[in-house]
């Protein structure tokens, strides 16, 4: 046999599955209406720069409406209806997601660039699985530790980001709806097509008028949701910045907030761990939705015995990693999200060469179309460095080296997030006694971002405040 490597044959998920509308109006009240403005935002697929539909913007009077809608099926059908009769609906909800699986997670794939291998075998089952949790807890509410006679607050304001569009509406929907509040969701103004397909599955589940409604658009629609009257709770996901601004807005309101927000997660790994399992967990951690993932892995601190070994077996590894088209799928990395986005990491990696650190990609031919960037590697970083103390939400990594137990710490909690941590060593002990000091809401062992409908998950410090996921995700909806 000769030394020849094997060439991977090109294996796309066919797009005939999906069928997306020319333009998308609001789903307000049970119906697709259409907005009372003007303006449009065109969707396109990241790596085609291919326009997908047509977007309507909702105005504050169409968030009106929506709120209003939410506000009567609230009063008159889903918070009177018993517990076991909602479970019924997140069940049926559930099932459909599941049937619908190919077609969700093609339509994810095409509309946000993630890697369709992703879509389909985490995604897509991640949602099913968060409805089917919230629908076993829909008639147990009184057992959940929150009061023997536990209340939904009323109508929920969501806020959703474009990095997990599905899985983040299922974080958001599911326990508001298990615990009798209604809703009026917003996702990402690039990424808004597996919520309007969400509005379809709803109206096959025969879901009530106005329980979920879903109105699109920019920050203008969000701060008309965040800001109306009308609205009980808000829950947001996305930057800290935004986060802050919401936080102010509603501040005196009486309104109930949660907060799931940036991060610069760091994953530290000791000299006794596994070296090919944890630069399995690095890779996973850093390039896994092309570094779009708030609790990513961002800050590799390697103990300095094994670093230098650590980063060979890094870069070969990385060296095997395939970019390219997101429906392929043989895809590992996928288009950046936007041009915006595009741009960011572009600034804050070569501010990071700037800053007198070492860059390194392996070597990765970018389609000529679309928004790419390939893997990249930061060694000789300071912990002064803005591409170690910056959210930079791409395929970069930032590697620092410590000598201590109480160094590491020190270095992993010298930054204004806190939202997740990893911790590689073979030592149990030490294991706790790190998850102990280090101050991240969520911290994996010997893995990275493993996520589970009944584990909580949500930060500390400028990552935010409130947990969604679990048993502690209801509590956001109780009153």
């Amino acid at each position: 046999m000769s030394g020849k490597l094997f060439e991977y044959a090109p294996a796309p998920e066919s797009r005939d599955i999906v069928d997306i509308r020319p333009t998308y109006g609001l789903f307000i009240d049970g119906e697709w209406v259409d907005s009372t403005g003007e303006d449009h935002h065109k969707s396109i697929n990241p790596a085609t720069e291919e326009v997908l539909a047509e977007i309507s913007f909702a105005t504050d009077e169409d968030v009106d409406r929506a709120v209003s809608a939410a506000r009567q099926a609230y009063d008159k059908v889903w918070g009177p209806m018993p517990g076991r009769e909602r479970a019924k609906y997140l069940f049926r909800i559930a099932r459909l997601i599941q049937e619908r699986s190919r077609e969700l997670a093609v339509l994810e794939s095409i509309d946000n660039g993630k890697p369709i291998r992703e879509s389909r075998d985490v995604d897509v089952p991640l949602v099913a699985a968060h409805f089917f949790y919230y629908a076993g807890w829909a008639d147990k509410l009184e057992h959940a530790g929150f009061g023997s006679a536990p209340r939904p607050l009323g109508v929920a304001g969501q806020v959703i980001p474009w990095n997990f569009p599905l899985l983040m509406l299922a974080w958001k929907i599911a326990p508001a709806l298990a615990c009798g509040n209604t809703v009026v969701l917003k996702p990402a103004e690039t990424t808004p097509l597996t919520a309007l397909a969400f509005a379809d599955i709803c109206r096959q589940a025969d879901l009530p008028p106005g329980v979920v409604n879903i109105v699109t658009g920019a920050g203008a629609t969000g701060r008309a949701l965040v800001e109306h009257p009308g609205v009980d709770k808000v829950a947001f996901t996305g930057s800290t910045d935004v986060g802050r601004q919401i936080a102010r807005s509603i501040a005196g309101t009486g309104k109930k907030l949660t907060l799931e927000l940036g991060g610069k997660a760091a994953n530290v790994v000791f000299d006794d761990a596994p070296l090919d399992q944890a630069v399995e967990g690095i890779v996973n951690g850093i390039f896994f939705n092309q570094g779009h993932v708030c609790c990513a892995g961002s800050r590799l601190l390697v103990q300095e015995s094994v670093a230098e070994e650590l980063l060979d077996r890094l870069k070969t590894r990385m060296a095997t990693l395939r970019v390219g088209d997101p429906l392929d799928k043989n895809t590992d990395i996928g288009a950046i999200n936007s041009a915006d986005q595009l741009d960011k990491i572009r600034t804050l990696s070569q501010i990071g060469e700037d800053e007198g650190a070492t860059r390194w990609s392996p070597p990765c031919e970018l389609p000529e179309r679309g928004f790419w960037f390939a893997p990249t590697i930061f060694t000789g970083v300071a912990a002064s460095h803005r591409i170690a103390r910056e959210e930079i939400f791409g395929p970069v990594l930032s590697v620092l080296t410590f000598r201590t137990p109480a160094e590491a710490v020190e270095k992993a909690n010298n930054t204004p997030y806190g939202l997740s941590a990893g911790v590689w060593t073979e030592k149990g002990s030490r294991i706790l006694w790190m998850a102990q000091q280090l101050r991240a809401g969520v911290v994996w062992a010997n893995t990275f971002n493993k996520f589970d409908p009944a584990s909580p998950f949500g930060g500390y410090k400028e990552s935010g405040f409130g947990r969604e996921g679990g048993r502690h995700g209801l509590g956001a909806y109780l009153a």
